[in-house]
């Protein structure tokens, strides 16, 4: 069993990188990789523990996307995996770099939305427990202490989601620049989660047809969020377009506390090693 879609406090999670190699150690993980948002912070302090521990630990990353709807409006957001070797190279980190400066720009916009709309919150709090990779469930989180919400869950329903009152679009990169930029780097861009997009199953078809050409190499088929009926159809598609699996519960420990490291949602997310040697391979490692 592997995991190779994870985050830690370096991003939105809640556990440390080394109380995350810990955990993956601990539940027999036969390998492991941190996808932190914008982010390889948490890659680089697990690197090193994770070999003390014998744990195979692939390098990755999160990148929210932008793909514009046909007919206008506000684009989807779409969510594209990276998965490197050793490390990606310099040009990719400093493409990164920009892409937490356009995060760094959307967190202030949204602590002045949130202040008109009456939340006394100030981005130095939020810092404080989401350190260098704010995200949104940084600002859930202070907002569930000053008791403005119950919960996490109604932070977003009620404020944060993508269609609650207080969302602030963040600027993000095209997806096919994405692409572009992680196979510049180096690496293997997989489209994660791909039910969360929305688009019909012909729709869906089409996108990935037309990412292939621009370097689209995988597709994650195991999330904790996919059905049964919707991890086969994934991987009836990856065969069928000759797309790399990749897999991962998308483990952010407290801040989706239904979902399990290594076993996703009630155990639905048991990603096997036989999809590893593929990418392995497709990396030259």
């Amino acid at each position: 069993m592997i995991d190779l879609h994870t985050h830690t406090t370096a991003s939105d999670g809640t556990y440390s990188p080394g109380e995350l190699v810990d955990a993956a150690a601990a539940i027999g993980l036969e390998a492991l990789s941190i996808t932190d948002h914008d982010t390889f912070d948490g890659f680089d302090e697990a690197a090193p523990l994770a070999a003390e521990r014998g744990l195979r630990l692939l390098c990755g990353i999160e990148v929210s996307t932008r793909l514009p709807r046909p007919g206008g409006g506000r684009a989807r957001s779409v969510h594209l995996l990276g998965y490197f070797p050793a490390g990606p190279g310099d040009s990719f980190r400093a493409w990164i770099r920009v892409q937490q400066q356009i995060r760094y720009e959307r967190n202030l916009a949204l602590v002045d939305r949130l202040q008109e709309l009456g939340i006394d919150i100030q981005y130095g709090e939020v810092r404080a427990i989401g350190r260098n990779m704010v995200a949104r469930p940084h600002f859930a989180r202070v907002m569930v202490r000053k008791g403005y919400v119950k919960d996490l869950q109604s932070a977003f329903d009620e404020y944060l989601d993508e269609s609650a009152i207080a969302y602030v679009e963040k600027h993000d990169p095209g997806l096919e620049e994405a692409i572009t930029e992680i196979r510049r780097g180096g690496g293997i861009p997989s489209v994660a989660h791909a039910v969360r997009i929305g688009l019909s199953d012909a729709a869906e078809v089409e996108l990935l047809q037309r990412l292939i050409p621009a370097g689209l190499l995988a597709i994650e088929t195991w999330h904790s969020d996919h059905s049964v009926e919707r991890r086969r159809k994934y991987q009836d598609l990856a065969v069928s377009l000759g797309l790399l699996e990749t897999g991962g519960s998308d483990f952010h420990g407290a801040n989706k506390g239904d979902v399990e490291l290594g076993t996703g949602r009630a155990g639905n997310c048991r990603a096997p090693v036989e999809i590893l040697e593929p990418l392995l391979s497709a990396l030259g490692v």
